[in-house]
């Protein structure tokens, strides 16, 4: 029989793809968010799920519905408060998907990097070859009665992926990130160990991260990577192009075969091998997995690229030095003969604080290096740094620039401008676009 559900923060990267899920498998979905426009909105609209406003009037209406709590709010938020008033049901997110974790086999992708791009993935060869459900952090979410499969992007941030209990785990790497939350690293690691000790079947991790390493969880580990004496799964004989990557992979010495993906970067290597790993230990049809490889597209703001006359646009999510080194080695790799500019907005005034250093450092491998201002968060409204302070440290800064006036960026000819950050970087790439493409209306 179909349930009501009814979610406060319905527009969150995880809550959408829940409600859509939910949706899929016959349930009425309800949700309430902001007004402004996200991009994670467009699916919940095309599948006809209800988006109100945050009012308090919504949980009296809607008070005999499961109610999904998001992670971003407190007791005081105005439909929460309400919700507690009533005492409706109501669960949170970390406990919805738990519910999907225990109805198939489960794979939950977790790490500081790479785990949407990972999930993505993972989902894409999966869907294509049996009855898969999956929930990725780029707001997509699919439900299919009777899943083989239930494929789950597992975020670290206030320890919410500490009560999953997947039978496999995607663990791509642990780094410190977070700083209003974590204290250090062994806390972050922390964190890692608990989810860890929850996994039922295997555990798949990158090899040469050693926080990694030092985990003791009860379930099986299994290392991939580059190296053949120190990892059981072990991509070799690589070739990079301009098309793509392509590999060998052996499973403890086995040859597995080769494999090819149309994706960029050395991670994006590493995220494939993970993918084979679990196919390999469900016995999935690896000559599949070879297939559908090849078909992937990518997820939503992870390297997402569009042509712009001479200029190639590049949109990414990357907001941490370590995503910033391997967005720009993905671009490097694909247009090896072409300037790579990078265009970044810092995200929260704790994080810059943490990581101004390594910022000016991943910005290097540019060719030229503009900043946007510090994007703050609810939490973070003003602080003691700006982006200013990044760029005096980047030997090829080129400017701060400003959503009203792109005119630094529009010298460049046939050059890849790479946009990065997470938060509303977006509004200065479309800025540039639509000047972009008026100058280049108005030259032919």
């Amino acid at each position: 029989m179909p349930k009501t559900y009814y979610f406060i923060g319905v527009k969150g990267t995880g809550m959408g793809p829940l409600a859509q899920i939910l949706h899929d498998q016959g349930n009425i979905v309800i949700g309430s968010d902001i007004d402004a426009y996200t991009y994670t909105q467009a699916p919940l609209e095309a599948a006809g799920i209800k988006i109100l406003s945050f009012q308090s009037e919504n949980v009296d209406r809607y008070r005999e519905a499961i109610f999904v709590r998001g992670n971003a709010f407190s007791d005081e938020q105005v439909e929460v408060a309400r919700a507690l008033a009533l005492g409706v049901t109501m669960m949170t997110y970390p406990d919805a998907v738990q519910e999907q974790i225990m109805q198939t086999t489960s794979i939950a992708v977790a790490g500081a990097h790479g785990k949407t791009s990972t999930t993505g993935l993972l989902a894409h060869v999966l869907k294509n070859i049996a009855p898969t459900s999956y929930l990725i952090g780029d707001g997509t979410g699919r439900g299919v009665p009777n899943s083989q499969f239930f494929v789950a992007e597992a975020d670290e941030y206030r320890r919410h992926f500490k009560d999953y209990a997947p039978d496999y785990a995607i663990l791509t790497n642990i780094d410190f990130d977070h700083p209003d939350y974590f204290k250090n690293i062994a806390d972050v690691t922390n964190a890692f160990s608990d989810f860890a000790n929850n996994v039922k079947k295997a555990i798949f991790a990158w090899g040469d991260d050693a926080h990694l390493r030092a985990l003791r969880p009860k379930a099986t580990v299994y290392y991939y990577g580059t190296n053949p004496e120190n990892d059981d799964f072990v991509a070799e004989n690589i070739h990079k192009s301009t098309q793509g990557s392509h590999f060998n992979v052996t499973f403890r010495g086995e040859t597995l075969g080769e494999f090819s993906v149309p994706l960029f970067g050395q991670h994006s290597i590493l995220n494939a091998l993970a993918v084979i790993a679990v196919a390999y230990m469900e016995k999935v049809d690896l000559d599949l997995i070879r297939d559908y490889l090849m078909t992937y597209q990518g997820v939503k703001r992870r390297f997402s690229e569009k042509q712009i006359a001479d200029i190639t646009v590049i949109d990414d999510y990357a907001h941490h030095p370590t995503e910033i080194d391997a967005t720009l080695d993905a671009a490097r790799q694909k247009y090896p003969n072409k300037q790579i500019i990078a265009i970044f907005q810092p995200h929260t005034y704790s994080r810059v604080i943490a990581y101004k250093d390594e910022f000016a450092k991943s910005l290097e491998a540019a060719d030229k290096v503009y900043l946007a201002n510090i994007f703050g968060s609810a939490r973070e409204s003003v602080g003691a740094v700006t982006s200013a302070e990044i760029g005096a440290e980047i030997s090829k800064f080129g400017g701060i620039i400003e959503e009203e006036n792109m005119s630094l960026l529009m010298p460049y000819e046939n050059a890849v401008m790479v946009f990065m950050g997470a938060g509303d970087i977006e509004k200065y790439e479309f800025a540039y676009e639509k000047l972009l493409g008026q100058l280049r209306t108005d030259l032919q």
